[in-house]
């Protein structure tokens, strides 16, 4: 391994390690997998969609809520819900006439506290 000038190490050999290769190309997920995964980490990628989602971490809310909360209008609160929900990562139920959104299931949860527990290392 050699050092480039931007200090990132690079590989200089020219050998395939077969074994490696071959147990990789046997686990690792079908491309329209990863390409779903990637559109998931997508919708983390908006500061606006991770606030509403770490907000519903906290306390399931209704529109109104979520858009005085994070000082943007419904209009985008609602746009930005409309994504979650085609993602299965936030739920909702009536209750007469208002609508409470929450997170999906545990795995949402865990994907924000695994998130922001990485970045605060």
């Amino acid at each position: 391994m050699s050092n480039t000038n931007t200090n990132t190490p690079t590989c200089s050999c020219e050998i395939i390690h077969e074994e490696a290769v071959g147990q990789v190309q046997k686990n690792l997920p079908a491309v329209d997998v990863s390409m779903k995964l990637a559109e998931l980490f997508k919708l983390f990628g908006d500061t606006t969609r991770l606030r509403l989602l770490q907000s519903l971490l906290i306390h399931e809310m209704c529109v109104c809520d979520l858009a005085a909360t994070l000082n943007v209008t419904k209009s985008c609160i609602s746009h930005h819900l409309r994504s979650l929900k085609m993602a299965n990562l936030v739920r909702y139920r009536r209750q007469g006439q208002v609508v409470f959104y929450g997170l999906a299931d545990e795995h949402v949860k865990q994907i924000l506290a695994m998130g922001l527990e990485h970045i605060q290392e």
